[in-house]
């Protein structure tokens, strides 16, 4: 059932999204702003309207776009990286999130722009990014940490 809740002149509208794997609840949300000239009468119908279409898209496995990086990256851990790489390949990308988490990690995804991903890129080719040497991490380094960001990035295109 979802929540509604009157916000100034727009309404904010949350949807119970059950339980992960861990126990935690999960919610999605959206804002709501009624047309210009809208009754009181009309705005009740047309959200209730909204809420419904929500709630159903949001039961149907729709995730809203204010899912953060790291968030993301957690589930393309759980759903299809630990199924379908080798043990490997899968221990390699959980060492990459010690770089990549903190950089775009606190990012909702909608919002991780080309020049933050250059500015990430730019710090790993630094002197002081390799912790054991001081010096710069080696180019193919730094192409599985941009493999890793561009493979969770995929795998959200194609839920």
């Amino acid at each position: 059932m979802a929540t509604i809740r009157k916000r100034g002149s727009s309404y904010q509208i949350r949807v119970s999204c059950g339980y992960d794997t861990k126990g935690n609840h999960k919610e999605q949300a959206m804002t709501w702003k009624p047309d210009e000239g809208m009754t009181e009468r009309q705005i009740q119908k047309e959200l209730n309207r909204v809420a419904v279409m929500f709630e159903e898209s949001c039961m149907r496995g729709f995730r809203t776009s204010a899912i953060k990086f790291e968030e993301l990256a957690e589930e393309w851990f759980e759903e299809y990286a630990h199924l379908n790489l080798r043990s490997t390949t899968y221990e390699r990308m959980r060492q990459l999130t010690k770089r990549v988490y903190p950089a775009i990690g606190h990012l909702r995804i909608d919002k991780i722009t080309g020049r933050q991903l250059q500015a990430f890129v730019n710090s790993l080719a630094k002197e002081g990014a390799n912790e054991k040497t001081g010096a710069p991490l080696a180019p193919k380094t730094i192409r599985h940490n941009l493999s890793f960001i561009s493979d969770v990035f995929s795998y959200e295109f194609y839920l």
